[in-house]
């Protein structure tokens, strides 16, 4: 269901429509990040870089402290109505006005915040914040948001695995580089220094995690492996609640949602979240 969904949520990140509403507030556009942390970072309110930092986890905290709060940032509010206009248009251009106006996307929209309104915020900030938010009216809205508020409670009980296996924010990215998640140059993203990326990939060495080269070790595998399924079950509270007839139906129903998202060319091929490869 993530698989599914992520691309949904995702788009906010990369659709021009979304860069020009972020224009429209005094950001800086001529690369994605300021009007990423302004998107994803809004329903925590008025949150410092140390906040952002915490609660995004992987991001080093000398890149979230050059974006969070900026010289040109809006108030939450006025950033949160914004999201939902980007999001409004996105769809609009991305899926068409017959998906969105569709009895299909209307009933996808009705499974999802079923889901979403189920899952247990208890210790998930992003989550939470998001779930906190009044719902818009119009489903490929409600779509969106249902999207995000999942996503943020598997990103929530991704980090409290990550805790769990005693991997650091940089730790975390190292390792998931060196099981093919993506190349090490696409984590670049995150803003850690080649000296950061490469001490803790001593540390990992000296826990036998990763070879010489970078490579996971078969211990490492097992870790990853065990930090994947441990964030599995801990996503998996809103599916058991919407049941298996409603969460296959979901499935069906945003297949096409999903191709339209995937088909775009909006998102990027190689990406830190392993979406297709793990």
């Amino acid at each position: 269901m993530w698989h599914l969904l992520e691309p949904l949520h995702a788009l906010l990140y990369y659709a021009p429509e979304a860069f020009d509403e972020a224009a429209a507030l005094g950001y800086e556009t001529g690369e994605r990040w300021p009007s990423y942390f302004a998107w994803r970072s809004a329903p925590l309110g008025a949150a410092g870089p140390v906040r952002v930092a915490s609660a995004f986890y992987s991001f080093s905290p000398e890149m979230v402290a050059r974006y969070v709060p900026g010289a040109t940032s809006a108030a939450p509010g006025d950033v949160l109505a914004a999201r939902l206009r980007a999001v409004d248009r996105t769809y609009r251009a991305v899926l068409g006005e017959g998906t969105v106006k569709s009895p299909e996307l209307a009933e996808a929209a009705e499974l999802a915040r079923r889901a979403a309104e189920s899952a247990v915020a208890a210790g998930r900030p992003l989550a939470a914040a998001n779930a906190a938010l009044p719902w818009p009216e119009a489903p490929h809205l409600v779509l969106w948001q249902a999207a995000t508020v999942l996503r943020e409670h598997r990103g929530d009980g991704h980090l409290a695995a990550l805790l769990a296996a005693d991997l650091d924010p940089v730790e975390a990215l190292v390792s998931f580089a060196a099981v093919g998640a993506a190349p090490e140059a696409v984590f670049g993203s995150r803003g850690w220094s080649a000296a950061e990326w490469s001490a803790a990939r001593a540390r990992l060495a000296a826990r036998g995690l990763v070879d010489e080269a970078g490579a996971a070790t078969e211990a490492g595998r097992a870790l990853r492996a065990e930090v994947e399924l441990r964030t599995d079950e801990l996503a998996a509270g809103p599916w058991d609640a919407l049941g298996p007839e409603g969460t296959g139906r979901l499935a069906e129903l945003l297949g096409g949602p999903w191709l339209a998202a995937i088909g775009s060319g909006l998102l990027p091929s190689e990406n830190t979240l392993g979406i297709g490869k793990i």
